[in-house]
Order: C-alpha cells, then sequence, then structure tokens
C-alpha cells in the first residue's frame, strides 16, 4: 500500500484489536492497559499489521506506546 491515510491505518488497528479477543471499547484515546493487550497480543498485532499494512514493528517500537492512538500515529508515519 502505497497511499494510506490515517482514517484506514485506524480501522485496520482497531480490527487487529479486535481480532485480539479486545472485548472492550476501542477508542484512540483507550489504553493498551484498559483493552487488556499484553506483551503476547502486541506479538500478535505486529503480525497482523504487517500482513495488514507491510509494516514491520518490533517489541522496541511499541514499548512505550500506552494508547490506541500512538499505535496508530506510528503506523501511519511508517506507511506513508
Amino acid at each position: 500500500m502505497s497511499t494510506v491515510d490515517t482514517t484506514t491505518v485506524e480501522q485496520k488497528v482497531f480490527e487487529a484489536l479486535e481480532a485480539l479477543g479486545v472485548e472492550a471499547d476501542i477508542t484512540r484515546e483507550a489504553t493498551l492497559e484498559e483493552l487488556d493487550v499484553d506483551s503476547l497480543d502486541l506479538a500478535e498485532f505486529a503480525q497482523i499489521i504487517d500482513e495488514e499494512l507491510g509494516v514491520r514493528l518490533e517489541g522496541k517500537d511499541l514499548k512505550d506506546v500506552k494508547i490506541v492512538g500512538d499505535v496508530v500515529d506510528l503506523i501511519a508515519a511508517r506507511v506513508a
């Protein structure tokens, strides 16, 4: 994907979180802790994002990310 807007990235991130079994309300302001996303979930999430958007994320990339909006912005910056 060469030209992807933030809305598309946000949608893919939300879908990936749902695929992990997140049942809480997913918003840009939600923290990963609130969504009960742990390090194993993040590894699976990174794989989904790589497959869906072609963006490779490593543990160090997501280490300091706390809210969903930060994840969306990180991925959107790498897709563009």
